[in-house]
């Protein structure tokens, strides 16, 4: 198998692992080191910003990755050089995912407890910070969860949205080397969905992969449905994500509840391609999905061709799980040591890389395989 169809295999596996870096996580540090590990880890797809300067980030990480294939190997990790597909998001529409926080913190009171600072799992909010020189949102850190906005006591943090701009989406798949697009959308925006996918059309045949990812609605296997239509044929694969509950994995185990039945929903519709979970994923999703019954097993399949293996899975089991903020969350501690760590060099301040700290290097790969284990197991009894 060679790398570039490494990840579609673990599609057809049932064992695809996808980081979720954040559609609007411009944290270029962070992305650089949460795609490292994770590639170390044996992810099969990283999801960034639609940003050039991120897809770069995470490309640097790529790099840095298969110069430690083998160091990887020495220390019990799987990884063998494989390049996860890059994947940038896109969407059609207002979506939480493509937001951030604001707000003006000459308006905080001095008394206030900052609750909002507390309750950030991007640290993404500091007030009067030596090492920012800032009080206030890190732009770059926010991924919208917004979290911060029902505990501010003084209601005066809101969110700005943005959109996708269609006449940038083919220059950055043609010249980038990204792998994959993932549109967002919701159920009835149908036509907002098609201008997206007119600017996108003439370049998919370059795309390896494409996934839509879509909440739960009133309509919504009929809204897939109408999706399809429109897209077929596709030459890349195709993944239908289920956002159960956005950017909530780290909360708690409960989050992952509303993933596993959107996925079934989407399942009994048996739509043509994969369907991956999102939207509260964590430790215990792939645990979730075993009691019920929703992954594929690895024994018994060796009578099956090819066809029928494939046709079996689209059907009737989970294809992967997508993690985003669990996933980002589990590393932070080992992400904060790094930024701390910085070196100054004639006068200017650099933050260490990962790879520059072996510690802390191993650490985040081990942290980040005890995740992507979960669901690589199933293809290692």
């Amino acid at each position: 198998m060679t790398d570039l169809f490494a990840p579609l295999q673990s599609l057809k596996q049932g064992d695809w692992f996808k980081l979720i870096c954040g559609a609007s996580f411009q944290h270029l540090p962070a992305v650089r080191s949460l795609t490292l590990a994770y590639t170390l880890a044996g992810a099969d797809c990283i999801d960034v910003a639609a940003d050039p300067a991120v897809i770069s980030a995470a490309q640097a990480g790529l790099q840095v990755a298969k110069s430690l294939a083998k160091d990887a190997q020495k220390r019990g990790f799987d990884y063998k050089g494989n390049s996860p597909f890059l994947m940038v998001s896109l969407n059609d529409g207002e979506d939480p995912h493509f937001r951030k926080a604001e707000f003006n913190p000459t308006q905080c009171p001095t008394d206030c407890p900052r609750p909002c600072e507390r309750i950030c799992p991007a640290q993404a909010i500091v007030f009067n910070s030596i090492k920012e020189d800032f009080s206030g949102v890190i732009s770059e850190k926010c991924y919208g969860c917004g979290r911060c906005i029902p505990v501010c006591p003084y209601g005066i943090i809101y969110t700005s949205s943005y959109m996708s701009t269609p006449g940038a989406i083919a220059p950055l798949v043609m010249s980038t080397g990204v792998d994959a697009v993932e549109i967002h959308t919701k159920v009835g925006r149908l036509a907002e969905f098609e201008q997206l996918w007119q600017a996108i059309s003439p370049w998919a045949d370059q795309l390896k992969l494409l996934a839509i990812s879509c909440p739960d609605g009133e309509g919504m296997t009929d809204y897939l449905r109408a999706i399809y239509d429109l897209i077929a044929p596709l030459k890349s694969a195709l993944i239908w994500q289920t956002d159960g509950r956005s950017m909530s994995g780290d909360i708690g185990d409960g989050t992952t509840i509303a993933a596993v039945k959107l996925g079934q929903k989407v399942l009994a519709a048996k739509l043509p391609g994969y369907v991956q979970l999102a939207g509260g994923t964590n430790s215990y999703t792939v645990a979730k999905l075993k009691a019920m019954g929703l992954l594929k097993e690895a024994e018994g399949q060796g009578s099956r061709g090819a066809g029928e293996r494939e046709e079996l899975f689209s059907s009737a089991s989970i294809a992967g799980v997508a993690y985003g903020s669990y996933a980002r969350v589990l590393l932070s501690p080992i992400l904060e040591q790094l930024e701390n760590k910085e070196v100054s060099n004639t006068n200017v301040k650099a933050t260490v890389r990962l790879e520059e700290d072996d510690v802390l290097l191993w650490q985040a790969v081990e942290l980040a395989h005890s995740l992507v284990s979960q669901i690589k197991s199933q293809q290692e009894r």
